[in-house]
């Protein structure tokens, strides 16, 4: 479709509008698939996560969709949460275009782990967030005051540069926290520095981002959902995944990743056991089959390098079940009522990668387990 015709169907706006209805009507079919749960719990989590998805959608691609004007905006946060969104992670995006250079000035703060990952493709174009440049602290010039520039652009830079490809089309950054009540934020804005339009609104435009937001619920509900069947080939176990495929959705190449499928019985809990390297830090989180994390504001469904108990030898011992097993199990993670979901077990800079063990016992079990080796 021409920009004309897009133009003609937005001054119509009955007919954009009506579309623009109906594809979002089919955009969340993967939620109601054959196999997925149907419980009312899960079903009411699953229509809850596609309109957290369409707000998504709607702040990428209508709100903050042009390149030449950039702002950063949250595909993820506590209310909206996507493919194991990090618990301890804050989220910023931005949509970006190798036609253009830009600079990103900020402040570091104290947080362990910061990084700025450029990306090709897009969920709602081809599936992919395919790396196609990255920076973080381990290799960026900050000033003693804690500032910071960043040059993102195709053309190689001195000092901090960013890579760009022709095909990049959007930026995601990673503020990884141990605490979040005891450490500060990092800050950072973004600037195109070679626009070449103005920022209002083109109606020709907005056709064609209101079709882009329904395909980021359809392609991100479907990318997620055939994820939850791949991983429950491994339910209870939390074997290393295809970092390749990781990376190529998005995933920071500093990350290693476990994605698996848990599902437990009222009187079953899950045993995870390792021993942790040395890396920047490393968690391990509980999510609905949505793959959506469980609400960390209030439960406790996550561990990391901080929080921990470890053992006298360097181990950690997590215990996921339905209910508190008490103060012999301080690594206790909740399942928040579910009875089953995703889980993700990431290192963050790791010197290397060990096996990660797990059991199912009985409930009644853990108690004279506490005190085993």
């Amino acid at each position: 479709m021409d920009r004309d015709q897009s133009a003609d169907r937005v001054a119509d706006g009955a007919t954009t509008w009506r579309d623009f209805c109906q594809s979002l009507e089919a955009a969340g079919e993967a939620v109601f698939r054959r196999g997925t749960p149907d419980d009312p719990f899960s079903r009411a989590e699953g229509l809850r996560y596609l309109t957290r998805l369409l707000r998504a959608g709607l702040e990428s691609h209508v709100e903050s969709s042009d390149p030449s004007h950039p702002r950063f905006f949250q595909l993820s946060n506590e209310t909206i949460k996507i493919g194991n969104d990090n618990p301890d992670n804050v989220y910023h995006n931005a949509n970006v275009s190798g036609r253009y250079d830009y600079k990103i000035r900020g402040q570091r703060g104290t947080v362990p782990y910061l990084s700025f990952g450029s990306k090709g493709g897009g969920y709602e174009r081809d599936g992919t967030l395919r790396p196609t440049g990255q920076l973080d602290l381990s290799g960026m010039q900050v000033e003693p005051d804690g500032s910071f520039e960043i040059e993102l652009c195709c053309e190689k830079k001195p000092g901090n540069w960013l890579p760009m490809e022709s095909t990049t089309s959007s930026l995601i950054v990673r503020q990884t926290f141990h605490d979040r009540d005891r450490e500060t934020p990092a800050s950072y804005t973004i600037e195109c520095l070679n626009p070449d339009r103005s920022d209002t609104l083109l109606p020709e435009d907005l056709d064609a981002a209101l079709s882009r937001a329904t395909a980021f619920v359809r392609n991100t509900s479907g990318i997620f959902v055939d994820w939850m069947e791949m991983f429950r080939r491994h339910t209870n176990e939390l074997p290393a995944n295809d970092q390749a495929m990781c990376q190529r959705l998005g995933g920071d190449s500093n990350i290693h990743y476990h994605n698996s499928h848990w599902q437990l019985a009222p009187h079953e809990a899950l045993l995870v056991e390792v021993t942790p390297p040395p890396c920047a830090t490393w968690n391990l989180q509980l999510s609905n089959y949505w793959m959506e994390s469980l609400d960390y504001r209030y439960h406790r469904i996550h561990v990391n390098k901080h929080t921990a108990h470890y053992e006298s030898d360097g181990s950690v011992r997590i215990a996921i079940a339905h209910v508190d097993p008490g103060p012999r199990w301080p690594n206790w993670l909740s399942t928040c009522d579910h009875a089953q979901g995703a889980m993700l077990f990431r290192y963050v800079d790791a010197s290397e990668i060990p096996p990660i063990r797990t059991r199912v016992v009985a409930f009644e079990q853990l108690d004279p387990l506490a005190d085993s080796p």
